[in-house]
């Protein structure tokens, strides 16, 4: 796991490098915590990450293969007829720049002078020319997946609006609705037999992007000042830092007092054989 994590970023991959960007991921991090947000942008150094979930990346890749059958004969793919979505496959030079990791779509935002980016994980367009974000989501649970219902789906939700955002900035006319293209494995089978059926279903989403330009603001704000802004409300990863910072603290302090409690004892010792001998 040492190895895995690099806890010293280059400086060219921080704020002011030549390298850096503000990706997706990185807003939803500010959103979250502009603590962990500051220390990884400014400071270099990125909370520990999880290991990649190959299974989940694997069901995008093949997602991708499959709509980029129907975006190669412009037909829409089973999914959105079986939906009713007037739509297919968006066909664009640029569609595998906006979908690449670490490239996606690029925009400099003139008000902040951020580079801000992000990977669609696809683009659809209906009759009007209107483009509709799409995303991929994959999971297993129970109940069927038919509504993003739950809290921690917000993150989902702003991860569609920063699409959207990002494709009005280019210039495109973008559609309010999204989707998502979720992907929920069975496993009520009786055995596995090498096959994962999978239930796919398609989530809309009316997305508003309006909180997107003062959350740049915000952000800008926060990279270009020398003070480290306070921690999220909610960040395990701070409560857990400040918790081990004490920890580590008190048994300092308690080592140093049993140090100087035995260094007490021996002077007091060492007096008394003194003046055990002079007598």
């Amino acid at each position: 796991m040492a190895s895995f994590y690099k806890p010293h970023r280059h400086p060219n991959w921080n704020y002011g490098g030549p390298n850096w960007k503000l990706s997706r991921s990185k807003i939803d991090l500010f959103l979250n915590c502009p603590r962990c947000f500051y220390i990884d942008n400014v400071l270099g150094s990125a909370r520990v990450p999880g290991f990649p979930f190959n299974l989940n990346s694997a069901v995008d890749a093949l997602f991708k293969k499959e709509f980029d059958i129907h975006r190669k004969a412009k037909t829409p793919h089973p999914l959105m007829t079986k939906y009713g979505i007037d739509a297919i496959p968006y066909d664009n030079k640029d569609i595998d720049l906006w979908r690449e990791n670490f490239k996606g779509i690029i925009v400099e935002h003139e008000p902040t002078g951020l580079t801000v980016s992000g990977a669609v994980d696809d683009v659809w367009v209906n009759p009007e020319g209107e483009l509709i974000v799409v995303d991929y989501k994959s999971t297993s649970k129970d109940k069927k997946i038919d509504a993003l219902d739950e809290e921690w789906q917000i993150g989902y939700k702003r991860q569609m609006e920063i699409y959207q955002w990002l494709l009005r900035q280019k210039g495109y006319k973008v559609s309010d609705t999204g989707y998502f293209v979720y992907a929920n494995a069975d496993t009520s089978k009786e055995a596995f037999n090498n096959v994962l059926d999978f239930d796919v279903t398609l989530i809309p989403y009316t997305g508003n992007a309006d909180w997107v330009e003062p959350t740049l603001m915000q952000i800008k704000k926060c990279l270009d000042d020398p003070r480290v802004p306070k921690a999220g409300k909610e960040c395990d990863y701070c409560t857990y830092r400040e918790t081990i910072a004490e920890v580590l603290k008190k048994h300092s302090e308690k080592r140093q007092k049993d140090k100087d409690i035995h260094t007490q004892k021996d002077t007091a010792n060492t007096t008394s054989k003194e003046k055990t001998t002079l007598f």
